[in-house]
């Protein structure tokens, strides 16, 4: 009689386990579809004393910090990239989306106290907001339409700040949304091989937009710059990058594997 209500127990406590579900977390589709989404890009540059432990200890680090980054998913939309190899402004990329802002400094505060963390020096901090399309809907139609084709995605991604001059936002709507069209116009030949994200950080960083880029195809996303560098609004450009960022994407086992090795 007691074994019975002991497997009985345990069956039930199974089954309870079972209909919660899954643990929690973020709605990431949502995240980074919707306006009114904080994202945040920071960079960092590991510690050659780091590099010099031995690997046990390392991989120890790494799981200390993947550990961090699974926990935060409660809340957060979180991205791994490797700048390492392509860039010369930091090792890797966090990009973080929450709907505020104070969660995404835990979780990088988080990040900092673990003992990888510590051995690691943050090299750039860029803060923007999603928004509604401000100019899209005064495209003519067929415009509007080509825009509304997938675009792929890819083992690349860029992060490019970029700034206004004065110039541009004392002009009037109109005369904005006309040079945004040609804007669009130039870059519609690589909707479908580059795909594009719009950050806007006026007020809560020292510039205007971050653009994000991701592709399978970075010749395609070279042209692209080149294409949008002829146009008119181009010249209201004050600032356009500095610093460029330009990595690989990867999970976060991916990461911690890399820098495991």
């Amino acid at each position: 009689m007691l074994r019975e209500w002991k497997f009985g127990s345990v069956f039930m406590c199974v089954l309870g386990l079972l209909m919660l579900g899954p643990a929690h977390t973020a709605d990431r589709e949502k995240l980074l579809s919707e306006p009114g989404v904080y994202g945040t890009f920071a960079t960092f540059q590991i510690d050659d004393d780091w590099r010099r432990l031995d690997q046990k200890t390392r991989q120890t680090h790494l799981n200390e910090f993947k550990g961090v980054v699974e926990r935060h998913r409660e809340k957060l939309a979180i991205d791994t990239y490797l700048l390492r190899g392509l860039s010369d402004h930091a090792d890797f990329l966090l990009r973080v989306h929450s709907t505020e802002l104070k969660d995404t400094q835990q979780f990088l505060v988080d990040v900092m106290a673990t003992p990888f963390g510590q051995s690691l020096k943050s090299a750039t901090m860029m803060n923007g907001l999603t928004k509604k399309a401000n100019y899209v809907p005064g495209f003519p139609e067929a415009l509007k339409a080509e825009l509304k084709a997938p675009s792929e995605s890819g083992p690349y991604a860029a992060v490019i700040p970029i700034r206004k001059d004065a110039e541009w936002w004392a002009l009037p709507h109109e005369q904005r949304l006309v040079m945004m069209q040609e804007h669009t116009e130039a870059a519609l030949p690589y909707h479908k091989t580059v795909k594009r994200k719009l950050y806007h950080s006026t007020g809560l960083d020292d510039f205007d937009f971050i653009t994000y880029f991701e592709t399978a195809k970075p010749e395609d996303l070279h042209n692209l710059i080149l294409a949008l560098s002829k146009v008119k609004e181009a010249h209201h450009n004050r600032r356009f990058g500095h610093p460029t960022l330009l990595g690989t994407i990867k999970t976060v086992d991916q990461l911690v594997e890399a820098f495991g090795q």
